[in-house]
């Protein structure tokens, strides 16, 4: 049977640009670019086309005089401007803000818009104004944005309030394009903002372009911290709905905005209109209020400003590409063997392209969440929905076939765009394609026809912690990131995705990489006088959770085999299994979990080296996980009868588990179930672990939960997390340790995990201070307040939240004051000199 790619090499190569009606006696206006453009790096930013010559007369300006509202309109022909033409001006997505680093006193971020058309050369070349925002006092509530200052110039909108918005600052910024294709052109913009020694407001536009929505900002502003103080932190995960939510599917083609393509083109008339939703996707919308939450998050921006938003995975969920989209022909395959077997070629590839681009384009457009992507600067790591449900968890044999590894390709391709503002590879794996199926430079001709990449520069990005060899299904190596979130914070992201097999989450010399940059980094403040207090860790899954090894061992068991012999030949059960290895659907999911059997030793270990990390350096780790689509608050501690209190215990590390901020709970009775499992587990002799009474009462006046659960709460949320900065002089709120006291007094000392183990933690829950916003992140003793903010009610498209806080100490750890408490210590890559081999080894492994 011919290839797509041996029917591609037998026909001549059809012009992109060429018109799809033989009658026409004049080609297309793509086609007048493709055969005369200009460069994409050398292209004027003042062209003109003849509309805007036409309407320049007939469109008032958008100063403040006229507001933007008044009578006049464009020239218009069937519901598009006259003469229109793809100019590469049209934004269909963005802007999308991004954080990369701090170092010295500089701030570095990208911004990101998607255009409509393009190809090898571009006939636009768009610029973003930046400039730093003072405002006058009396404008300073309630500031919406009326201009500011750029290359000299004052760009005036008409956004908001009448305000003074002055910068003497302002620069521009000429857009790199990082991929172009006949569909959209990716434009990125660098960001360079001076730290100062107060909190800075700075606001940025892009010139000459045209927003889909009406309502669209033409101005954005971000907020960059003090030079002394740490970022404010908001954390998210699964940030999307999961295919047969209330048993419906969203389809990507009725809520997207047509883009160009491969595909016909609809009438004239339609083109500039949304597609009218379907009845599933209306229902979908009503039973949960769509991404309601980030109406909340919206609100609490604008009271007091997040600095960083982190996604914990699942920003987007592709789930759907093998219901209604490409993928449907090949789940619909009874047998596993032809499954496996099938093709990835080129048309398959290009079909799936064009589904994980318009599923992006639509996800990222859609409000409020486009809001929140324009102003909150993102830091983000990749889970399985962002490829598809399970990707990396299935059995070996299926995860190598061919359509597997060409969606993890296709899928790396849009998460490096739209998450990491990067260049992707050239070319994604296709099975037509040899130059393609294994890592490397395997460009292939077909996939770069009328395609510009630019040349990948995260090799060159000091944030990124890159693995040493490609991940056994993506054939790229894995993005972990380290950045500092201001004065006193660091950051580390692992990437637990790229190299994710059933039996590893990464590989160990990718823990050896990040560990050895761990301490570099740490070791390099400390030197510099400037030390960190505080490093968050980010994971897609949680790592302090109840074990459901028992429903593994069921899920495995043998008395499962006839249930799936009948599956296969029959049908039998076939909502309980999945439609790609044949295994039990839940099994995936539990394999993704660090408290699996299969992930056990390599989770353990990595605790240990982090307790290794906090004690060298005297840093509180806190770690944030979601996937699991509800609240919870694990946590890590020595045994009690160590007698060590919280703030100088190494050991001590919170798990935020905060999920999802989209998608809807696992049932009441799911939740019960977990609080009901949650035993103390046994790290090693010396640490133990569960999770914590966090919930005080369930949300609002809801009955969510049983009156014995305080500890998981199955509804969507999110969570912020502030430092209280030892610069609050005036302050008061906290002692220099957390009110804690003296060991010999102390209140919590010999509690166990089921208890409060320091006085942050007593009365955690709506009436913590960490869960007041007049007290949140007001203390002064270099702790941090921790905020779960879970939705009252999922029917409220206002999205408002009940809080749950708690307060997590700075570690203040002395080697040895509390005796030889450290021998379980094993001997690990890149361990401190010195450190014991543990003889606990069968200690480890209790509890678990």
């Amino acid at each position: 049977m011919a290839s797509d790619r041996d029917h591609l090499a037998t026909v001549d190569v059809p012009n992109p640009g060429r018109s799809a009606s033989p009658w026409r006696h004049q080609e297309s206006s793509s086609f007048a670019r493709h055969v005369a453009p200009r460069d994409a790096h050398t292209a004027s930013t003042n062209t003109k086309d003849l509309t805007n010559f036409l309407n320049s007369t007939r469109v008032e300006s958008d100063g403040p005089a006229t507001n933007g509202t008044g009578n006049f309109k464009p020239i218009v022909v069937g519901g598009a401007p006259a003469f229109a033409v793809d100019d590469g001006k049209e934004v269909v997505c963005g802007p999308l803000l991004n954080y990369r680093r701090m170092e010295g006193n500089v701030w570095h971020g990208s911004v990101l818009i998607v255009t409509k058309g393009g190809g090898k050369t571009q006939p636009f070349q768009p610029v973003l104004n930046l400039g730093r925002v003072e405002v006058s006092q009396d404008a300073e509530q309630g500031l919406q944005g009326e201009g500011f200052h750029a290359n000299g110039a004052e760009v005036n909108q008409s956004m908001g309030p009448d305000a003074a918005i002055k910068s003497d600052h302002g620069i521009g910024i000429t857009g790199t394009c990082l991929y172009s294709d006949p569909r959209n052109t990716f434009w990125v913009f660098p960001l360079t903002c001076d730290v100062l020694a107060v909190e800075t407001k700075w606001a940025y536009s892009i010139t000459e372009v045209r927003y889909q929505s009406a309502t669209k900002p033409k101005i954005n502003y971000f907020f960059v911290p003090a030079i002394n103080e740490s970022m404010r932190i908001m954390f998210h995960s699964c940030n999307g709905f999961s295919v047969g939510t209330d048993g419906v599917v969203k389809s990507v083609e009725a809520a997207s905005l047509h883009s160009s393509g491969t595909r016909p083109d609809p009438p004239p008339e339609k083109q500039n209109e949304r597609v009218v939703t379907t009845d599933t996707e209306i229902r979908t919308e009503e039973a949960w209020s769509g991404p309601a939450l980030w109406n909340d998050v919206v609100r609490r921006h604008g009271l007091t400003p997040f600095h960083v938003m982190l996604g914990g995975g699942d920003q987007i969920y592709n789930d759907g590409i093998r219901v209604d989209g490409p993928l449907r022909p090949w789940t619909d395959i009874g047998n596993p063997k032809k499954r496996r077997d099938y093709a990835f070629g080129e048309t398959l590839r290009q079909e799936c392209d064009d589904y994980y681009l318009k599923n992006y384009i639509r996800w990222y457009s859609t409000e409020p969440f486009a809001t929140a992507n324009g102003q909150i600067p993102q830091l983000n790591i990749w889970d399985d929905h962002d490829i598809i449900d399970g990707f990396g968890s299935y059995v070996n044999e299926f995860m190598k076939c061919d359509v597997f590894r060409g969606i993890g390709g296709t899928a790396h391709k849009y998460y490096l765009l739209f998450q990491h503002h990067l260049a992707p590879p050239a070319s994604t794996y296709t099975s037509d394609a040899p130059q393609t199926m294994e890592a490397g430079p395997g460009e292939d001709k077909y996939q770069l026809r009328d395609t510009y990449v630019a040349e990948q520069t995260f090799e060159t990005e000091p944030s990124y912690i890159m693995g040493s060899r490609p991940g056994p299904y993506v054939a790229e190596r894995s993005m972990n990131m380290f950045a500092r979130l201001g004065a006193r914070i660091a950051f580390l992201g692992l990437d637990a995705r790229t190299e994710r097999t059933r039996h590893q989450v990464n590989y160990p010399e990718t823990y050896d990489l990040i560990f050895e940059r761990l301490r570099h980094e740490l070791g390099s403040a400390a030197a510099a006088g400037t030390p960190f207090t505080h490093m968050i860790f980010l994971l897609g899954i949680p790592i302090a959770y109840p074990r459901l090894t028992w429903l593994e061992n069921v899920f495995s068991s043998p008395l499962i085999a006839p249930i799936k012999f009948l599956n296969r030949r029959f049908g039998f059960g076939g909502g309980v299994f999945n439609h790609f290895d044949g295994s039990v659907d839940l099994l995936d999911d539990l394999d993704d979990h660090y408290t699996a059997r299969t992930h056990k030793k390599e989770r353990n270990t990595m605790v240990e080296r982090l307790q290794q990390i906090c004690a060298e350096f005297s840093v509180r780790i806190t770690i944030l996980g979601g996937d699991v689509h509800l609240a919870a608050l694990g946590r890590f501690y020595s045994n009690p009868n160590l007698h060590i209190p919280a703030a100088e215990d190494h050991r001590y590390m919170v798990n935020v588990v905060s999920s999802a901020i989209v998608n809807k709970p696992p049932p009441a009775a799911i939740a019960n179930l977990l609080a009901k499992r949650n035993k103390i587990h046994h790290l090693n002799h010396d640490t133990d672990e569960t999770l914590m009474n966090l919930f005080d009462k369930d949300p609002g006046d809801s009955n969510k939960t049983v009156a014995s659960n305080h500890v998981t709460m199955p509804s969507r949320n999110y969570a912020m997390i502030t430092e209280n900065s030892p610069n609050n002089h005036a302050a008061g709120v906290n002692g220099p340790r957390g009110g804690d006291g003296e060991v010999a007094t102390n209140e919590f000392d010999g509690n166990d995990g089921h208890s409060f183990l320091h006085s942050g933690e007593k009365n955690a829950g709506t009436k913590h201070k960490a869960a007041i916003p007049a007290t949140h992140g007001k203390g002064n003793d270099g702790s941090l307040d921790c905020c779960i903010n879970v939705e009252v009610d999922q029917h409220d498209r206002e999205g408002k939240t009940e809080p749950y806080g708690l307060n997590i100490p700075a570690l203040y750890y002395e080697a040895g004051k509390y005796g030889s408490n450290e021998h379980h210590h094993i001997r690990l890559h890149g361990s401190r000199p010195g450190t014991q081999p543990s003889t606990n080894a069968s200690a480890s492994e209790a509890g678990q």
